[in-house]
């Protein structure tokens, strides 16, 4: 069973909205990945998603990972990557995945940048911070590979359009 807890800040608006969207990118994410099965089993599978503002990323980011900046958006995974497979044998109990945070101004600056819906990009952001969770990263070539495969796989199934298109065609060149 999952358990998505969204807190929504005053500059993203309607709570509902952003309840539903996380839901759907935590899902999306979990199902493209190779831990699908956290979806059905018995025990509660929880992520905590908090729709923020530049200054609190600014802080955490400085804080956890000394850059001084907003960044669009930080995981905290509190379960270690290589305990993540056994993962599917627990039948009970709760297992809290971790915490996912988005900042507004820096999400809705990319998705004016970009020419794309604020709504798309944060789901986005949602299902690349989710796969964070899960133990994927991006930190070098093959890696990140994987993780944006997984990106795409999972946005088609929220019908968005894949955001590394021009990525792989200019990789392919």
């Amino acid at each position: 069973m999952l358990l998505i807890e969204p807190n929504v800040g005053p500059d993203w608006g309607e709570t509902e909205k952003w309840r539903t969207h996380s839901e759907n990118a935590v899902r999306a994410a979990i199902q493209a990945s190779t831990f699908s099965a956290l979806i059905a089993q018995k025990t509660m599978v929880e992520i905590s998603i908090k729709f923020s503002n530049d200054e609190e990323v600014r802080a955490l980011n400085k804080s956890y990972r000394n850059k001084d900046k907003a960044t669009n958006v930080l995981s905290f995974p509190l379960v270690q990557p290589d305990l993540l497979p056994s993962l599917s044998n627990v039948d009970d109990g709760e297992i809290l995945l971790g915490d996912v945070i988005l900042a507004h101004g820096t999400c809705a600056h990319e998705a004016t940048e970009k020419g794309i819906s604020f709504v798309d990009h944060a789901t986005h952001l949602v299902v690349h911070g989710t796969l964070h969770l899960l133990g994927y990263d991006h930190e070098n070539e093959a890696d990140a590979l994987v993780m944006e495969s997984l990106e795409a796989k999972a946005l088609a199934a929220l019908h968005i359009d894949n955001p590394y298109l021009d990525e792989v065609a200019g990789r392919a060149s």
